[in-house]
């Protein structure tokens, strides 16, 4: 009998477990027996509950900084970028999203910006250094002879093809010789002068080249050191930008900007990719071989997690939290109850189990109390 007793009490309380987390999602046969259906009825509550959760446990600062001070975040990211795919993709992503960005800017934020911006660097800009600077850096090294012997070709394809418009000017000047003479005069002219020109473009030490190259050092220097330049170059600045304002070509501008990099970035071999693919290798590798550099930049990512954590932990809880809100009840409950049926199958299982030793130790006690 006693084995019977322990038995029934073994099948009602399997039988109740399983009812117990039936309860959890539904109404056991539809109806309204209070303490059922508990996770449709609580959904709100539950969702604050784990909004909370989740706050309180993983999004505190210090879990979060844990977790990642432990990884080399710099060094995983150099690795990952010196692979040229990566960065290319990388770059593919920069690239195709500068049209888009170039179209959302109004015209007028854009005037503003370099009025804000743009023309207050320009006007304390020292055109005359900038100018010496760059004639210094062109002239170094000879790297101005190709351009002069460009230049000394462009002069005698010119003299050559307006001859006659030299002649007529000559022509008007002397009224009183014949217009024989003033031929031969332009025409021996403009002869001595591309004679002159073959001679200093075939020859690299002409006396003429090197006075050249005198006056472009005195021209540097001049550039670079005195007031008058200076001042000149200021004046000029200045009237560029009255220009610039008063024509509103901030607006052609724009456009421009826009035209040239959206066909840049659609080129076959855009240079706006690869440069940027480049660059993102470059670093990659840089950062790869600069521990220094990656102890600075782990440093900076910590910080900025730190602070975003403080700053949008409630906003990410609130999601979690609204998310959950915004489940059907019932639809939550099916789809749960459906992803935890084979625990629930365990569950029945660990209760017949227990069930069973229980029913055991009932019957072997009632067994020694009986003798």
């Amino acid at each position: 009998m006693a084995a019977s007793v322990c038995g029934g009490w073994r099948d009602r309380r399997d039988s109740g477990l399983v009812r117990a987390v039936v309860a959890l999602f539904r109404r056991p046969l539809g109806l309204p027996i209070p303490h059922t259906a508990i996770i449709g009825r609580n959904q709100q509550r539950i969702a604050e509950s784990l909004g909370s959760f989740v706050e309180e446990n993983f999004l505190t600062p210090e879990v979060v900084i844990d977790r990642l001070s432990g990884h080399n975040t710099a060094k995983a990211l150099a690795e990952w970028l010196v692979k040229p795919a990566n960065s290319r993709a990388i770059a593919d992503v920069v690239a195709d999203s500068l049209p888009g960005l170039l179209d959302g800017i109004n015209d007028a934020d854009f005037a503003r910006f370099l009025d804000r911006l743009v023309v207050p660097q320009l006007r304390t800009l020292d055109v005359s250094r900038v100018a010496g600077n760059i004639l210094k850096v062109v002239t170094d090294g000879n790297r101005h002879q190709p351009l002069l012997d460009h230049g000394l070709e462009t002069l005698e394809l010119w003299l050559t093809n307006n001859a006659g418009m030299l002649k007529a000017k000559f022509s008007a000047v002397s009224r009183y010789t014949p217009a024989q003479i003033d031929a031969y005069i332009v025409n021996k002219f403009v002869e001595g002068i591309i004679a002159l020109l073959h001679e200093v473009v075939a020859n690299q030490d002409h006396e003429l080249r090197r006075q050249f190259d005198e006056a472009i050092q005195h021209l540097i220097m001049q550039l670079q050191t005195s007031s008058i330049h200076r001042r000149i170059g200021k004046t000029l600045m200045r009237d560029c930008l009255r220009h610039f304002r008063n024509g509103r070509y901030s607006r052609v501008l724009l456009e421009q900007i826009r035209i040239r990099v959206t066909a840049e970035v659609y080129r076959e071999h855009s240079m706006v990719r690869s440069v940027t693919t480049g660059a993102l290798v470059s670093f990659g590798a840089s950062m790869r071989r600069s521990p220094a550099l990656q102890q600075k930049l782990n440093v900076w990512w910590l910080n900025l997690a730190h602070t975003l954590v403080v700053r949008y932990r409630r906003q990410i809880s609130a999601l979690v939290t609204g998310v959950v809100k915004g489940w059907n009840a019932k639809e939550a409950s099916r789809k749960i109850e459906a992803e935890i049926g084979r625990d629930l199958q365990y569950i029945r299982i660990n209760g017949t189990f227990v069930g069973g030793i229980v029913g055991v130790l009932l019957h072997a006690a009632t067994l020694l109390v009986s003798r």
